[in-house]
């Protein structure tokens, strides 16, 4: 019996903030692959190794993990003022599914690395040392983020000494500007808060009526008080995500959320879209020690926040994520904002599992509504291999 061999693709695997992931130049993927569809979405699965019914991407450049079981595909803009679109794709890792419904807010961090060294930005825009701007359009959701890039020499700088909580070594420091990051999403009408509120009352069978704050910022989120279903604020991984009950209740928030929010219509839709929104629960400063050991002081952070991606506690916190918190946390009244002391902000600095992350961001109110210019943070990232991957030419 013949097999059909395996084909080559040109491809780089990278680190973005505290996520890693395969990235594309367009140009690069076979044809059927270059719209989005079933082809692209099978190919990208078996690039990264699902299903995988064993929960461990084997077979694959995966790692099993959110962080990790993540594409991104690359390609010169067509969107004016801007240097590069960028698309996004959640890999599951147990079920035959890519989620393409929001931003990846870590690997953003790398886009702009990658599109100069792929020789997606224009020459005339690359300074032959300082700082390149990148203008990436955001796909995914329609938004725009701004990378400044380190450029040595011509090339992009990736070794430094900015120090990222969540990555063990330091690299050169890239800062991100997310424009106008309130998300566009289906059902929402374009709001910041959906419901037009900056706390409201969701009732989650099993769980009770929970006091939340449900934003579209970043990525859309739903903020939950951590003393109202029993934590503290301070746990880490394991704590979580070997407690199949927990994971269950966060998970029935999430949907219930998703549902209010006006993202899904109805609530098995939930299933089918692991990627957004996310479900994360606060509290006030605490001392604890971060899942590397190092101690956080309870006076070096302004609240605590631990947040759930693709059904796991993150291993520290996802950039998009980081936006919705550094925006609600600008904005008196809602939980994050109450949690960090209630007064005006226009940053934040909130401990998570793996250390303590810095984020501002500028809001505004004006005829009742809340409105953000943009959010700001700095992450690192770095080429960690590039050359072909191989899949089985039959595979998509």
């Amino acid at each position: 019996m013949a097999f059909v061999p395996q084909i080559k693709i040109p491809a780089t695997y990278m680190r973005g903030g505290t996520s890693k992931g395969v990235f594309f130049s367009l140009q690069d993927l076979p044809e059927s692959a270059q719209v989005p569809g079933a082809a692209r979405d099978a190919l990208l699965l078996r690039v990264i190794g699902s299903p995988d019914p064993y929960d461990k991407q084997i077979d694959g450049m995966g790692a099993a993990t959110s962080s990790t079981s993540k594409t991104v595909i690359l390609s010169k803009s067509t969107k004016a003022d801007h240097d590069v679109d960028y698309l996004f794709g959640q890999v599951s890792i147990d079920k035959p599914f890519v989620d393409w419904s929001g931003n990846c807010g870590n690997l953003s961090a790398a886009v702009g690395s990658f599109a100069i060294s792929s020789g997606l930005v224009d020459a005339s825009r690359i300074p032959q040392n300082g700082v390149a701007i990148v203008r990436i359009w955001q796909a995914n959701i329609g938004k725009t983020i701004i990378a400044h890039v380190p450029v040595t020499d011509g090339a992009v700088q990736e070794t430094g000494d900015f120090e990222l909580d969540g990555v063990t070594f330091p690299a050169a420091e890239v800062q991100l500007e997310f424009m106008d990051p309130a998300a566009e999403e289906e059902g929402a009408g374009g709001s910041m808060f959906p419901t037009g509120n900056l706390v409201d009352d969701l009732e989650v069978p099993g769980v009770g009526t929970l006091k939340v704050t449900m934003i579209n910022a970043g990525i859309p989120t739903i903020f939950v008080n951590a003393q109202a279903i029993g934590y503290a604020g301070t746990e880490l991984q394991g704590d979580i995500n070997g407690d199949p009950k927990a994971l269950a209740m966060f998970e029935t928030i999430r949907a219930h959320g998703a549902l209010r929010m006006g993202l899904i219509q109805h609530l098995d839709e939930a299933a089918k879209r692991q990627h957004t929104p996310k479900v994360a629960f606060v509290a006030g400063p605490a001392d604890y020690l971060a899942s590397s050991g190092k101690p956080v002081a309870a006076r070096d952070v302004d609240l605590l926040v631990r947040a759930l991606s693709m059904g796991k506690l993150h291993h520290a916190m996802m950039g998009t994520a980081a936006v919705a918190i550094g925006t609600a946390a600008a904005i008196p009244g809602t939980l994050v904002n109450l949690a960090a002391g209630g007064s005006a902000r226009s940053a934040v600095r909130f401990g998570h599992p793996s250390g303590t992350l810095r984020v501002g961001a500028e809001a505004s109110q004006a005829n009742g509504e809340w409105t953000v210019t943009k959010a700001i943070m700095s992450r690192s990232a770095r080429v960690l291999m590039e050359g072909w991957v191989r899949v089985p030419g039959d595979a998509f």
